[in-house]
């Protein structure tokens, strides 16, 4: 009887020879050297920004991650000299990978704190032509472009390091937020950003809503403006806001004509309520928070209106825009639709300096008599520059409240 085949394979299989197992185990070895190489760098990589010198421990033949730890000992020791540990750390870097950018960095800072502003330049501008992706050579030819006065040069390290680097403007707009105060850096700077680089709609943004002198910022927006810029609605409405707040409602008001264009400041603004804003300014009309009343501008096809309401025994400002009329006697005139309250409850309109000293009240009678038309009188005196125009509702004992419409409001002078 034949042998099963099983047992035919086994049998004619050879043994291994010496040799055999010997180049087997060899490229175990290998393997496993190849895959701790592999496991050692991934980890290195990944301590390289917080601890480089494990980092480099793990991966000492990885030229970036030399060029890391050589950064930080300079940080943390501040040395100078040539033949230093951070120079010896940051020129072996280049020596594993040329393209160790920040090793180039940490050996110009080097040379600068030794006062030899050559190398120094010369180590950067190297920099500059392998990569302007290194934002520590951007910031260093910010430095060294101020100290040489060159403004051009300034802007152009600052775009640079905008367009590069994602941490760019946490340092850097701050710091050129502040240089807009000096005339000749606004008008550089709106220049360069009616070319609309990627980070401008950011900064202009960043200019209104921040600290940064609010008349420079008003300058520089005005700038951008008048050079066809869409400056977005919410920074026009801050930089008035600051501009008011500083006591400058002229420079307010200037500010308010260029970005609104064609405005007398002789008569209120969008008598029917077409114009929209996302963020409206002071200067346009507003529908205040006002607790427990609900307003809003309501635009159409054919223009707009305000709509308004409030529950019984609730009242309070529903519109309002901030004017900035010169002195003389004014005609608030306008239309209402669907006000049908009893005479105490009726809507009224107020003029009111910023003092809070009130001009008087213009009535909205009932819709239905003079087809909802009304007309009042303000006189402005020469003691208040500024004033706010409000529509107000009364509180009102009916059960259905307070509620209407107005679709015109114009305060002209007589």
């Amino acid at each position: 009887m034949a042998p099963p085949r099983a047992s035919r394979r086994h049998a004619a299989r050879p043994a291994r020879s010496n040799a055999e197992w010997a180049a087997r185990g060899a490229l175990a070895l290998v393997a496993a050297g190849l895959a701790w190489i592999s496991v050692s760098h991934s980890l290195a990589l990944i301590l390289k920004d917080k601890v480089p010198a494990h980092a480099h421990a793990l991966a000492p033949w990885d030229g970036q991650i030399t060029a890391r730890l050589a950064g930080q000992r300079f940080v943390e020791t501040q040395e100078g000299g040539i033949d230093s540990q951070t120079a010896q750390l940051a020129r072996q870097a280049l020596r594993q990978d040329p393209m160790a950018i920040s090793a180039l960095s940490t050996l110009g800072l080097q040379a600068q704190l030794r006062q030899d502003i050559a190398a120094a330049r010369r180590l950067f501008a190297y920099s500059q032509r392998l990569s302007r992706r290194d934002l520590q050579t951007q910031l260093w030819a910010i430095e060294d472009s101020v100290a040489r006065g060159d403004i051009p040069a300034v802007l152009s390290h600052y775009d640079i390091a905008l367009r590069t680097s994602r941490n760019a403007p946490d340092l850097l707009f701050p710091v050129l937020g502040s240089a807009i105060e000096d005339q000749a850096i606004r008008t550089s700077l709106a220049r360069m950003l009616l070319t609309r680089p990627a980070w401008s709609l950011a900064f202009v943004s960043y200019a209104a809503e921040s600290s940064v002198d609010a008349n420079a910022t008003a300058s520089l927006l005005a700038s951008l403006v008048r050079g066809g810029y869409r400056v977005p609605d919410a920074a026009v409405a801050q930089t008035i806001d600051k501009l008011i707040s500083a006591g400058a409602i002229d420079a307010a008001w200037r500010f308010y004509q260029v970005a609104r264009g064609a405005v007398d400041r002789r008569r209120s603004r969008d008598p029917r309520f077409e114009s929209e804003f996302t963020t409206p300014s002071v200067f346009d009309w507003q529908t205040p928070d006002t607790v427990g009343v609900s307003s809003s501008i309501q635009r159409g096809q054919r223009g707009g209106m305000v709509e308004f309401g409030a529950p019984p025994s609730v009242g309070g400002p529903v519109l309002q825009q901030r004017q900035f009329l010169p002195p003389g006697r004014y005609r608030l005139s306008g239309r209402s639709v669907a006000i049908d309250q009893n005479v105490s409850a009726l809507p009224f309109w107020t003029l009111v300096c910023a003092n809070g000293r009130s001009l008087g009240r213009v009535v909205v009678p009932p819709s239905p008599n003079r087809g909802g038309t009304f007309e009042g009188i303000f006189s402005v005196p020469a003691d208040c520059p500024s004033q706010t125009l409000s529509l107000v509702l009364q509180p009102s004992d009916d059960i259905a409240g307070v509620s209407g419409r107005i679709e015109r409001a114009q305060l002209e002078p007589l």
